[in-house]
Order: C-alpha cells, then sequence, then structure tokens
C-alpha cells in the first residue's frame, strides 16, 4: 500500500481493534466457566448437580440465542455502532451480577442475561466488520473477531490456571474469576464511542453523505467514491422492495440463503467444540488429571485455539472456504473418534489424560483453524444488506440453541453413557455435517458482498418467482 494509503489502513485497524473487544467478551465468558465450576461445584459454594451445572453453563448460552435473534434486527433499526455501545453496557451489567449471585437461581438469571449481550455481539461485530472491510481483506477483518474470541478463551483458562492454583483454598476464588470480564466491557464501551458507524447501514437509512465522510476515513478517495456508488446501485435495487420479514422465505433465493446459513451454524456446534471449551476442565478431570493439573492443561487448549486462529485467517486469503470448511470437519471427526476409542481402551491407564488432553489439542487445530473462521465470515457475508440483521439472527439463533443443548447436556451424557459414548455420538453428527457442506454450500471467496447478492438471485432463477415482493 502507498504512503497516501497508510492512514486509511491504520483508521481501519483501529475500528477492527476496537468493536472486536466484543469477541474478546464473548470468548472470556463463554470460556470462563471452565475453570470456575469445578469451584462452584463444593459444597460450601453453589453445590451443583450434574444437572444445575449444565444449566449454568448453558443459561448464558440461552440467553445468545435470543440476543443474537433480536440483536441483528436492533443493529439494523438503531445502527451497529450504537448497538454494540449498548451491549457494552449490559456486559458490565451482568458480569456484576454474576460475580456476587449468592444462589444458583440468581446466577443463572444473570448469565442468561449476560448471554444476551453475548448473542448480541456475536451477530452485530461481524456484521459491522464486513460493512467496513474491503472486498479483498473482508475474510481478514472478520475473522479478527474470531481471533479475539479466542483470544478471550485463552485469557480465561489463564486466569483460571493462575487464581485456580494460588487461591484455590480461597472461599468464593470463582468470582474472582468472573469479574475480570468487567475490564474489557469497559473499554469496549469508551473504544467504540469513537469509532465511526457502518457506511452501509448509513446509505441504507439514505445519509450518503455520512457514509462517504466514513469510506473516506477507511479508503482512498477514488475508492470510497466508487464504493459508494456500488453501495448506491445496490440500495436502489432493493428501493422496490418492502421491509425483510419471514415472509421473505416464500422467496426461493431467499429460502436458500437461509437454509445454508442455518446450516453452517449447526454444522460449527455439532462438532462438540464448546463441550471441550466449556467442560475441558471438567474432561480432563474425566480423564485422570487432578483439578489444578486440568486447569494448567487446560490452557493448552487456549494456546492452540490462538495459535490455529492465526493459520486459519492466513488461509481464508489463501484457500476457498469449502475446502476448509470440509477439511475442518474431517479433522474433528477424526479426533473425536479417537478420544472415544481411547477413553474406551484404556481407561484408568495414567496416560489417558496425556492422550486425551493432546487429542483436544488437535480437535481445536482443526475447529479454531478452519471451521470457526469459516462459519462467522460466511454467516457475516451470504446475506444481502436488506436481509442480513434479520438473517443474521436468525442463523445465529439457530446456532446458540444447538450450542445451549449441547452445554446442557454435555455434563448430563458424561454423568450417564460416559465420556467414550459421548464422543461417539458427536462422531455421528460429524459425519452429517461433513455430506451437507460437500452437497449445499455454496464458495463465496473474492466475492463482494453485492456480487454475492447477485449471485444467490440468478441461482436456479427461471421466472419471476424468484423475485422478492415488491411494497404495495
Amino acid at each position: 500500500m502507498t504512503s497516501s494509503g497508510e492512514p486509511h489502513k491504520k483508521h481501519l485497524k483501529k475500528i477492527t481493534l476496537i468493536s472486536t473487544f466484543g469477541g474478546l467478551l464473548f470468548g472470556y465468558d463463554t470460556g470462563v466457566i471452565n475453570g470456575a465450576l469445578p469451584f462452584m461445584s463444593e459444597a460450601d459454594q453453589l453445590n451443583l448437580t450434574p444437572f444445575t451445572e449444565g444449566l449454568v453453563t448453558s443459561s448464558l448460552l440461552f440467553g445468545a440465542a435470543f440476543g443474537a435473534m433480536f440483536g441483528g434486527r436492533l443493529s439494523d433499526h438503531h445502527g451497529r455502532r450504537k448497538n454494540i455501545l449498548y451491549l457494552a453496557i449490559l456486559f458490565i451489567i451482568a458480569t456484576l451480577g454474576c460475580t456476587f449471585a449468592p444462589s444458583v437461581e440468581l446466577m443463572v438469571t444473570f448469565r442468561f442475561i449476560l448471554g444476551l449481550a453475548v448473542g448480541g455481539a456475536s451477530v452485530t461485530v461481524p456484521a459491522f466488520l464486513a460493512e467496513m472491510s474491503p472486498a479483498e481483506n473482508r475474510g481478514r477483518m472478520v475473522t479478527q473477531n474470531e481471533l479475539m474470541i479466542v483470544s478471550g478463551q485463552l485469557l480465561a483458562f489463564t486466569f483460571n490456571a493462575i487464581l485456580g492454583n494460588t487461591l484455590g483454598d480461597t472461599a468464593h476464588v470463582w468470582r474472582y474469576m468472573l469479574v475480570i470480564a468487567s475490564l474489557p466491557a469497559v473499554f469496549l464501551w469508551f473504544g467504540m464511542l469513537i469509532v465511526p458507524e457502518s457506511p452501509r447501514w448509513l446509505a441504507s437509512k439514505g445519509r450518503l453523505g455520512d457514509a462517504l465522510r466514513v469510506l473516506q476515513k477507511v479508503r482512498a478517495e477514488a475508492r470510497a467514491q466508487a464504493e459508494l456508488k456500488e453501495i448506491e446501485k445496490s440500495l436502489s435495487d432493493q428501493s422496490q422492495m418492502k421491509k425483510a420479514t419471514f415472509k421473505d422465505l416464500n422467496v426461493p433465493w431467499v429460502r436458500r440463503i437461509v437454509f445454508i446459513g442455518l446450516g453452517i451454524a449447526v454444522v460449527q456446534q455439532i462438532t462438540g467444540v464448546n463441550s471441550i471449551m466449556y467442560y475441558g476442565t471438567e474432561i480432563l478431570k474425566d480423564a485422570g488429571f487432578e483439578t489444578r493439573a486440568a486447569l494448567i492443561g487446560n490452557i493448552a487448549n487456549g494456546v492452540i485455539s490462538v495459535v490455529a486462529t492465526f493459520v486459519g485467517i492466513w488461509l481464508l486469503g489463501r484457500v476457498g472456504r469449502r475446502p476448509m470448511l470440509i477439511t475442518g470437519q474431517i479433522g474433528t471427526t477424526i479426533a473425536l473418534l479417537l478420544i472415544g476409542i481411547f477413553s474406551l481402551t484404556m481407561e484408568g491407564s495414567p496416560a489417558l489424560p496425556y492422550i486425551v488432553l493432546s487429542l483436544t489439542v488437535t480437535f481445536l487445530a482443526f475447529q479454531q483453524g478452519a471451521i470457526s473462521p469459516v462459519t462467522w465470515l460466511m454467516l457475516s457475508e451470504i446475506f444481502p444488506q436488506r436481509l442480513r440483521g434479520l438473517g443474521m439472527g436468525v442463523t445465529v439463533f439457530c446456532l446458540w440453541i444447538t450450542n445451549f443443548l449441547v452445554g446442557l447436556l454435555f455434563p448430563v451424557l458424561m454423568a450417564g453413557i460416559g465420556l467414550s459414548t459421548t464422543f461417539f455420538v458427536f462422531v455421528g453428527l460429524g459425519i452429517l455435517a461433513i455430506l451437507f457442506v460437500k452437497k449445499y454450500l455454496p464458495e463465496t471467496k473474492d466475492r463482494t458482498l453485492e456480487q454475492l447478492e447477485e449471485d444467490f438471485r440468478n441461482y436456479g432463477k427461471n421466472s419471476a418467482d424468484d423475485a422478492i415482493p415488491e411494497a404495495k
């Protein structure tokens, strides 16, 4: 890039860094429970059973489903930037509520509220980044959020291990683990005060002058003018259309996008990734580690997640979305199969916990290096502007509900059918996921958001039935 382009590049980096603190909070708040659960479960703390353990963990995920559903619509109405500001406040309130919760009931309530913030961030931040980024850098920019998610999880695992090993005998050590999340929430709120609104959202509200001024901050002048014209053309094509509603699912090409989005969302979750991210410490304890050793071992899961995400971001600029997703699915399925086999055949062996740890690390290398980056990127790019808030809300709602079911049922399954059989269930689901991706997933690499919309509109088009109804 030329020197004249450097200010635009730096401004875009600043926007990316600040907004992705929403992803960091997403990661920390979902990962911190991993190390907090063993201490919450003690008799003089919350005294959790396998079911209430699953409830405390999954209540955040249930809230996230609704946060995703309504977060997309709210960001369409208020703007991406303002929505992230509101979410930062919700993060702060809910984090403090969880930290001081005196009972399981209040913990579940505030975890649900925290989930609303996590779910809202999970749809708003990727959409914001997709709309701010140039087409050739969209993959790298949007997956910066995924990098921040896994970085947040690594921070959670690290603080869990430090606090668990130094203050493990202190009453309520888990509360110290939880309250740390309030710090990045405060940074997110102050940071978003200086971040501009999405130019595409501004243009969709008729504020073309404001949209151009934002584009001029993050693009060279000629590029900003050309991109605004492309956005205007896309909006003009949509100007005869009514507001996006669920009735749009009657339109074949819209229905196809939503079907693909729902499939991508479910595919990411049925690998069982969050059984490891939420219950990694419990899994390692079940395999044979002591609690404090399991907390330390779990850091390896966080480290490999961050390293693999860097690799995934690098690959997204060089490899298509489809081959990355298929490769990731094959890798995770094989890793889960081996965990199940070794857990079944080597039960009680002193080598088993180290084998399980190495296989969870291998699993996460494929998950975070291929599946997760592609998932969040494709969900942010397949929906056209008019449908983006609704489409991401519906698909990410489905993602979080699937996540909720995994989080709720995993400890129950572990207690009921054992570690090996539980992972064999995920192997079967992984095979179904591979078949779905191979059959239905389109390639979206190197296409602008407007070009992707045109591709979807023209897919199998043979009659006027494929047009979205006009406003009356």
